[in-house]
């Protein structure tokens, strides 16, 4: 092994260390809790990725776009694909998420968007629980540890309430047109291939 440069002309500074390589932008998964295919991609996402990406719970309905017609068939298929619990939709359907929308954004602030949004899912579509009911809501919060106090009085802030509205302005701006989508660098990733084209966008970027 060489021994270290040395300063051949003292009182001058040592050249800079080189640069580190540059890593890939960090990916944005933009999504609903109240949309099954989105659940199927969130319960995928964190191996599916080679960089974690950030999680951006977006109001479906602030995106302006048709709503996306259920094929259950479909999505039943996946399920058993991906090994997870029967699919059983909430009564009503589509559900009103706002208000676990809302909770989601409160648990991005104390960093448990994931563990949350996981267990929101997972109440909707394992369960088939209503996510426009508080006590659903409360119930996800208590699995990923987070108190029902807090849990309340932050969903009540207006900063929350515009922290929601402003991640739908962000997605827009961003060019998502319906969920899910992933973000890699400033190109949005959408409908079925949208795991795979994150993922290869990803890989040519490390």
């Amino acid at each position: 092994m060489p021994p270290p440069e040395r300063n051949r002309y003292p009182g001058a500074p040592l050249p800079p260390p080189p640069s580190p390589p540059s890593s890939p932008a960090q990916p944005i998964f933009y999504y609903d809790l109240g949309n099954p295919e989105c659940y199927l991609v969130a319960e995928r996402i964190m191996s599916a990725l080679p960089v974690a990406p950030e999680w951006e719970p977006v109001l479906a309905t602030e995106l302006g776009g048709a709503a996306r017609v259920l094929d259950r068939c479909k999505l039943e298929r996946l399920i058993v694909e991906q090994r997870l619990q029967p699919l059983r939709l909430p009564a009503p359907w589509p559900p009103d998420t706002r208000l676990a929308m809302l909770a989601a954004t409160y648990a991005k602030r104390i960093g448990r968007t994931v563990a949350f949004s996981l267990a929101a899912y997972r109440q909707a579509f394992a369960g088939g629980r209503d996510l426009g009911q508080r006590d659903t809501v409360l119930i996800a919060a208590a699995a990923c540890e987070i108190h029902p106090a807090a849990l309340l009085k932050g969903i009540a802030l207006r900063s929350v309430a515009g922290a929601l509205g402003e991640a739908g302005a962000r997605a827009r701006r961003a060019g998502v047109g319906s969920l899910p989508a992933i973000e890699v660098g400033g190109r949005i990733f959408e409908g079925d291939l949208v795991l795979a084209g994150a993922a290869d966008e990803l890989g040519a970027r490390l």
